[in-house]
């Protein structure tokens, strides 16, 4: 099954995960690239995104697995095709067949930054890498059951904290995103409990790439 290696940035990042489901599949129907159907009962678009992005995410490593009916169409012509049916923000960035199992995806690096509307005290950077190097950070999870605690610390795996600026702080992390999975934003939620003099104003959350249990890029 070919897999496309895509991009989700700018105001594109509002877009749901059900939305941009939608329009991968309207994209590829654009396109005059048919999509196989699901068997079943009510068959669906044979088209799947690896781990969904939470509203207000970028991210510059989404997988997307999709299988297509009739003879077989050229990478670098699907990818062409595509990009010219999504809309600003979702572009395909590599086509390519025979993709590793999804289940073998264990850690995610990405970029989180804390945005302040005052300027951060000198300790700031030192605060937060004490925080995050502690045996135990427990925050609270939202699932279907409702809220839990989770030890989030055992999940970071790296984590190096940059100053961008008087009233910017980077966090640059590689976290477990599969059995366990850790948000990255829950980490802005552990300084709120732990750390709240260092509570963000804001943050946000940008996925650079996704890596096997060995360390290697997944693809």
């Amino acid at each position: 099954m070919p897999r496309a290696l895509f991009e989700k940035t700018g105001t594109a990042v509002y877009i749901s995960h059900l939305d941009l489901m939608r329009l991968f599949q309207r994209a590829f129907k654009r396109a005059g690239l048919p999509l196989t159907h699901t068997k079943g009962f009510n068959p669906r678009p044979s088209v799947s995104i690896a781990l969904p992005l939470s509203l207000g995410v970028s991210s510059h490593c989404e997988l997307l697995d999709f299988d297509l009916e009739g003879e077989k169409v050229p990478n670098d012509v699907i990818l062409e095709k595509l990009n010219a049916c999504l809309v600003e923000g979702v572009s395909v960035l590599q086509v390519y067949d025979s993709g590793a199992k999804i289940g073998k995806i264990a850690y995610l690096e990405c970029a989180v930054s804390l945005e302040y509307d005052r300027d951060l005290p000198e300790n700031a950077v030192g605060q937060l890498t004490e925080l995050f190097t502690r045996e135990e950070l427990i925050v609270e999870k939202k699932g279907k059951n409702g809220l839990t605690e989770q030890n989030i610390s055992p999940m970071i795996k790296k984590l190096t904290v940059e100053p961008v600026s008087e009233r910017e702080m980077v966090l640059h992390v590689l976290i477990c995103c599969q059995n366990p999975t850790l948000n990255p934003m829950q980490l802005s939620a552990a300084i709120e409990k732990y750390l709240p003099d260092l509570a963000p104003d804001f943050s946000v959350c940008t996925r650079l790439e996704v890596y096997d249990i060995e360390n290697n890029v997944f693809r």
